[in-house]
């Protein structure tokens, strides 16, 4: 069976935009391994417009993400973050302390998109999306779970944007 094919109309000139009350926030692991497949690990949060709703990820939950990945990967990490706020706070540097016998963290240059394969990641995840006219913030939840876990079951595209980057394993 084909799909529907979905019309629009809209002034000439002016793209139709639907709005979505909402946001979905992503936090996300490309993880590279020598000689086994890439592989990603990723968290999702909704955020309905709730006044006793995080807005977006906070330390702890970078933290807890880290901490999943640890037994998922099964060994030290080595972790290359970029320079988020979020990333920077006090909490967060005690736990990559406390932690330095499984973890060590490289930071990015101040602003360096180019050198984070994680924003190759976003960028396949967006262009799917893109044109997405979703109805409630459910679909688009539920958008962005189904091309994460595509990409998931597809290392040649996670090392591809490891290739992006210019950035080789060298160990």
């Amino acid at each position: 069976m084909t799909p529907p094919r979905a019309r629009t109309w809209g002034r000439r000139g002016s793209t139709p935009v639907v709005r979505v009350r909402g946001r979905v926030s992503i936090a996300g692991m490309t993880c590279y391994k020598s000689g086994e497949r890439s592989r990603l690990i990723y968290a999702i949060r909704e955020y309905q417009g709730r006044k006793d709703e995080p807005k977006g990820f906070g330390w702890k939950d970078y933290r807890d993400l880290i901490i999943r990945a640890h037994p998922q990967l099964g060994g030290p990490i080595v972790l290359v973050w970029d320079n988020l706020r979020m990333h920077l706070v006090a909490p967060l540097r005690e736990f990559f302390e406390a932690n330095g016998a499984w973890l060590t963290v490289f930071q990015l240059p101040t602003y360096a998109p180019d050198l984070n394969p994680q924003k190759g990641i976003w960028s396949l995840v967006k262009r799917d999306i893109g044109n997405l006219a979703a109805a409630n913030l459910g679909q688009v939840t539920r958008a962005v779970k189904r091309k994460l876990k595509m990409l998931q079951y597809r290392p040649e595209a996670i090392d591809g944007c490891l290739a992006g980057t210019g950035l080789v394993l060298d160990w």
